[in-house]
Formats: structure tokens, sequence, C-alpha cells
């Protein structure tokens, strides 16, 4: 994701050394919150200093950049920087594709191949959501953070590299390590100095600027008239939480440069292009902040209303076919013309069922449906066959469309037997 700076429009913040407003120039980081100058000159001041870095913050909030940062105000700017997403490499594979393999050391391996971590000799390595990796490769990757020495898959002579590790991760690092998903001592080696970049909510004016410029950079690319902003559209910019930091903004002013283009935008327009059951920040965050377990407990809720009213809708349609059955249909001035039906969830999780107005002769006409999950587990093993059904067993599509990494989805197939 690409953030370019509105130079024209941005107030240098006082307390900002001159490296972190070339930084800013250089990468095209819009922003003059306190907090996030301070992520830049942080990653300024370790970039000379061969320390690993984590950089911690949500999906979306720009990460990306500050590897950057440490690659080119360090002595190794002149060597290759490799970027590599985790959660996107197979498990399967990922051994392979850091370390590279030699010929024949598995089906497929028709040739020797170097891997990220040969390749990037001497220069940088960007491990993004390195809380992904399977337990196996966080020991061969603990190996060269202590050593600078590992293996190619299938092979037995030790090579060596010369690398730092930057990586990054939008997880609760203690809390996977408390349950066993990421190994302990891998973590201190990795969090040598660590990096937090703050959420969109927590930007303040930076929000404007942002979508201001991702607006003027979409009507220039297209050459569509420019939107403008209300006074009340400003205001729900600054009152929404933006689960989806910079990368969701970016997506809703875009949507709304194309629609509306030429429009002055207010707020119900921009309410419009929000999801449905957005919650702002007054009313929602302040929630979702004091219990990171609100999420599970709102869809387990919302699983079981929908269960039971889908328990109760069946009933009601055996009645219906009882009284058809014996001739005594009310009629059509006697009973309600329409009923509620609750669609199955979407891969889209989570979402409010959608309500439907549904003719009652279509539902009497209808066989009753197999019995719903009755548990979020066998939800998730059922939306995941489905996906997969539905995709001819393409994972990497059914990945895709349930919205959730291929590496989740390989560990939620071998959890559920579905493989």
């Amino acid at each position: 994701m690409n953030i370019p700076l509105l130079a024209m429009q941005e107030t240098t913040p006082v307390n900002i050394s001159s490296q972190a407003k070339q930084a800013k120039l250089r990468l095209g980081i819009v922003g003059n919150t306190p907090a996030l100058i301070q992520a830049v000159e942080r990653a300024i001041m370790v970039a000379p200093i061969d320390l690993s870095v984590l950089i911690i913050g949500e999906s979306g909030t720009g990460k990306e950049f500050f590897p950057q940062i440490i690659h080119q105000y360090s002595s190794r700017k002149h060597s290759k920087y490799i970027a590599v997403n985790c959660g996107a490499i197979p498990e399967g594979t990922i051994d392979s594709e850091l370390f590279g393999h030699e010929k024949g050391s598995f089906t497929g391996a028709v040739a020797s191949r170097k891997g990220y971590f040969e390749e990037a000799d001497g220069g940088t390595i960007f491990l993004d959501e390195v809380a992904e990796l399977p337990l196996t490769t966080q020991a061969r990757l603990l190996r060269v953070l202590e050593s600078g020495e590992f293996l190619k898959v299938g092979s037995s002579t030790v090579q060596r590299t010369n690398i730092r590790i930057v990586a990054a991760t939008n997880v609760d690092m203690a809390k996977a390590v408390a349950e066993g998903r990421f190994r302990e001592d891998l973590f201190y080696r990795l969090s040598t100095v660590q990096i937090s970049i703050p959420p969109l909510r927590d930007r303040g004016q930076d929000i404007q600027l942002l979508a201001r410029k991702f607006a003027a950079d979409f009507a220039e690319k297209y050459r569509t008239p420019a939107i403008s902003l209300a006074d009340d559209a400003k205001r729900l910019l600054m009152a929404y939480r933006w689960p989806g930091n910079v990368r969701q903004l970016k997506n809703v002013v875009e949507q709304m440069a194309l629609f509306e283009a030429g429009s002055e935008i207010n707020a119900p327009v921009m309410a419009s292009y929000l999801p449905a059951d957005a919650p702002s920040m007054s009313s929602a965050a302040p929630a979702v902040r004091q219990n990171p377990n609100a999420y599970a407990q709102e869809r387990e809720m919302l699983f079981n209303l929908i269960f039971r009213l889908q328990g109760e809708i069946s009933e009601l349609r055996e009645r219906l076919n009882s009284l058809d059955s014996r001739g005594e249909m009310p009629q059509p001035h006697k009973f309600p013309t329409s009923l509620v039906k609750i669609d199955h969830p979407q891969p889209s999780l989570p979402q409010h069922p959608s309500v439907i107005d549904v003719d009652a002769s279509d539902i009497s006409s209808r066989q009753p449906s197999a019995p719903a999950p009755s548990t979020i587990e066998e939800t998730e093993r059922a939306l995941i066959s489905d996906a997969l059904a539905r995709n001819d067993g393409r994972r990497k599509v059914a990945a895709k469309e349930l919205n959730i990494s291929e590496r989740t989805l390989y560990r939620k197939i071998k959890e559920y037997g579905l493989d």
C-alpha cells in the first residue's frame, strides 16, 4: 500500500529532526501525529546499529514503511532489501522459500534453489506477519539470528549469511507465546528493539490529510473531478473507528471519488460507503479496547441467535406443511404475507444475518433444511468445506474468498480433517 506525501497541506511538527522529514518525504509518509513521528525517529535511530527490530501495529497501519527506513539509513542500504509475507506462503514450502533447497529434496524440486536468506546476504530481510511462521521454521530462524547459520532443505552443509532481520506483526505476541504458538526465545531475539505504529483512529487530523490526498491522487490519476468533504462528513471521518486503518480509508475514499466524482460529500453519503454495522469511535471502540474477547463473544451470540431462529422457522414450516396436508391452510388475508428468513453466514464473517421478505407460499414449498451446526467450530468447518467445494479444492482461491491467509486455511484443513 502506497501512502503518498501531502507536503502542501501538512504542518511540520516543531519537534521533528531533519532526517525524519527526509524519511517522510522519501517514502511518502503522511502525518504529524506525535506517535507517528516518534516511530519514524525511532526507526532512524536504530538503523545504523545492527539489531533485530520488531514492528507492532494493527493491520493496515503502514508497518511496511519502517523496515525500509531502517534499511535506507543503515550501512546495508546498498545491498538487497527483501520483503516476505510469511502468512502468504504455505506451511509446506516456507522453509524452502526462506532457506532454499537442494535438487531432489522433495517432490517437484527439479533443481537447487536459493532462499531469501541467501539472496539477501549482506542486506535486510523484512518478515511481515512473522507470527504466522510454523514452530519448525521458528527454530530455523532462531539459529540464523543466533549464529548466522542455516541449512537448505535436503542439505547437510551449513551455510552462513550476514543479514539483518526486521519483523512485523499485528498479533499480541505475549499471548501467542503464552499459548505456545510462538517461541519465547525467538520473540526476545526478534524484539531487541520494538517500534509501535499507532492505529489510524488515534492519529487525529492525519485522517483528514490522508483522505484529501487519496481523493486528489485518484482524481489526478484517472482524470475525474475531485470530491470535497462537507463539515458533517469530516466529523464522521474523525468519529469512525477505521478498523482497517489507512488501507480501509484509502478504499473508502477511492470508492467515493469514483461514484461521487465532483460532488461535495456529506455525512449520509459517506455513511453509505461504510459497513452497515460500522461502530463509531464514541460507541463501540472503548468497549472493544476494554474487552479483547468481545468479538468472539459477539460472534458466538450471533450464531446462537441464527441457529435458534432457523429452528423456529423449521418448526413453523412443518406446521404449515401439516396444515396444508389437512386442507386447513389459512387464506392469504388471514395469514401474514411475509416471514423472516435467516441466511447462513457468509465467508466474510462477522456480519449481521440478512433479513429478507419471503412469500409464505415459497417457504411452504421448500423441504426442511438439514440441522444447522451447533457450535462455532462446526460452522467454521462447514464454511471451509463449502468454500473448497465451490472452488474445486483450490485452496488459494478458497482462502481469498474466506478472507484468511493460505497458511491459516491449511492449518484449519488439517485441524478439521478436510484433506
